[in-house]
């Protein structure tokens, strides 16, 4: 719950920034996977009145984000599904998938059938984002992504920050199109990749 507690105040200070600065106003349901308290479902529906939300975590998560989505009086809009995404299907069918530091704590392969496994409950016409550190193409910067990856090389099997052009093509090979980066910047040079399920 402390760490859960955490990730919850580090981003509650941006996803408003991210909720406002993406138009899902033609969406009505949304994937956060690996969401945990569910912070940037609740600001995404906070944002666009007509959306609703899943979040997708491990089931040691649900009490924490069933308590912190009550508290914003989003019980009716925003549902915990228990699971293991790497191990257990994705039950439903989304407008938007949305996928935020979830990239950089697995190596190519791992990411890459998460992404097809997320590809696959997306409608024709919904989107995927991505949410991450991402290093230049150079993968000498920006500073702060950068130093990640090598406390991610330091501190797990195998995480790592991505390039842009790494995130994009794994989104290729899943079947995503019309991808590119958005103009979005988080204070820490977190950065947003969408692409579209055609």
């Amino acid at each position: 719950e402390s760490f859960l507690m955490g990730m919850f105040n580090l981003g509650s200070e941006l996803a408003p920034q991210v909720a406002e600065s993406i138009d899902l106003s033609g969406y009505k349901r949304l994937l956060d996977l690996g969401g945990g308290p569910g912070t940037y479902a609740i600001h995404f529906c906070r944002h666009h009145p007509q959306l609703t939300a899943t979040v997708f975590d491990l089931p040691t998560t649900k009490p924490f984000a069933e308590k912190t989505i009550a508290s914003f009086n989003l019980r009716d809009r925003i549902r915990f599904m228990a699971g293991d995404f790497h191990k257990d299907e994705i039950k439903g069918s989304y407008d938007v998938v949305w996928l935020s530091h979830i990239l950089h704590s697995d190596d190519p392969d791992t990411c890459l059938t998460l992404l097809r496994k997320a590809a696959g409950v997306i409608k024709p016409g919904g989107m995927i984002l991505i949410h991450d550190f991402i290093l230049e193409n150079t993968k000498d910067g920006p500073v702060y992504p950068a130093l990640f990856a090598l406390n991610m090389l330091v501190n797990t099997p195998a995480g790592r920050s991505y390039s842009e052009q790494e995130i994009s093509d794994m989104l290729a090979q899943a079947g995503v199109k019309d991808i590119q980066r958005l103009p979005f910047r988080g204070p820490t040079d977190s950065g947003i990749i969408i692409g579209k399920k055609l």
